[in-house]
């Protein structure tokens, strides 16, 4: 079962409450559905994975010009510290990061080797939401995009069942126009592609998390099980990844990348749900041992703060 279904059902448990920010929010998810850009970026990215899936090659920008690209873009803002870096292998591998901020995927990938080249499995609409996301990403490529409901809107939808009856209009257009992305033609789809990337020598960059946190040093658990899946099944190593500072973003400030070591588990076609449970185990606790549990945000002028906060989103 793929990372997305499971991040779904846990979205679903975990409702925000109906605030004028969640319907602000859900009013811009259903825009960008709506937008004939935005699907067409989707469609493109989807028409490469396909081939992918197929055993063709996709349409994508070298990795060292992908690197250079995001490096400028994030080195022009923040400094970025990188610990252990030596620690990623030179082979096929899934990268695990805890996720505080839209700006993770873009520092992770300004940092890591161009080789093996990775690709990330990302929310659709929040890939493509603005013009120069849809320009970077649109000609670098390498990007999954997953096709599902938000949490807010989900809010709505739940609310309008239970009575609210001032939100129907706004759920029966999430209904119309937006797409669950769970059906298992989707998933398979996924699962698919994701063991393509890893057999011909390409890599992954996850976010088992499944959502963004919104404490340093802390991890939202549980886990999605795709992660240890997708490991298991390929016979690929995962690396943990702690973003540290980007929960909060200013002008100049120092992110921290930090690599752990590499986890080994033995190639498995169809994992059992006990080796299931002892991959994620062992990524979890090697997350949280990477984190800085007594983070602290600086002190000082924070410049730009509400600019580069939204500009990733």
């Amino acid at each position: 079962m793929s990372t997305q279904l499971h991040n779904t059902q846990r979205e679903q448990n975990l409702l925000p409450p109906i605030t004028p920010a969640t319907i602000q929010r859900v009013r811009e998810g259903i825009a960008a559905s709506r937008d004939r850009t935005v699907r067409q970026c989707i469609q493109n990215a989807f028409d490469n994975i396909e081939t992918i899936a197929q055993g063709g090659c996709d349409r994508r920008a070298s990795g060292w010009l992908r690197r250079w690209v995001m490096r400028s873009l994030i080195h022009t803002f923040f400094r970025v510290r990188v610990e252990h870096p030596e620690r990623i292998p030179q082979e096929p591998t899934i990268l695990a990061a805890n996720h505080l901020s839209h700006i993770d995927p873009f520092l992770i990938l300004s940092e890591v080797p161009a080789h093996p080249y990775y690709y990330i499995p990302g929310d659709a609409r929040t890939l493509y939401n603005r013009w120069w996301k849809r320009q970077v990403l649109g000609w670098a490529g390498g990007v999954i995009p997953l096709e599902r409901r938000w949490k807010e809107e989900m809010a709505v939808i739940e609310a309008a069942k239970a009575g609210c009856n001032d939100l129907a209009d706004l759920a029966a257009a999430i209904e119309q126009d937006v797409p669950t992305g769970a059906d298992i033609h989707t998933l398979r789809w996924i699962d698919r592609a994701v063991q393509a990337i890893l057999a011909r020598g390409d890599g992954m960059m996850i976010f088992p998390e499944g959502k963004l946190g919104s404490v340093e040093g802390q991890l939202q658990l549980p886990l999605a099980r795709g992660v240890a899946i997708y490991a298991l099944r390929a016979g690929v190593p995962i690396v943990p990844v702690a973003l540290i500072g980007t929960q909060d973003l200013y002008f100049r400030k120092e992110l921290t990348i930090r690599f752990g070591e590499p986890l080994r588990f033995s190639q498995c076609d169809r994992p059992k749900p006990q080796e299931v449970k002892t991959a994620l185990e062992a990524l979890q606790d090697a997350l949280m041992g990477l984190l800085s549990k007594d983070y602290q945000e600086p002190n000082g002028l924070k410049l730009l703060r509400y600019f580069l906060n939204h500009f990733f989103w």
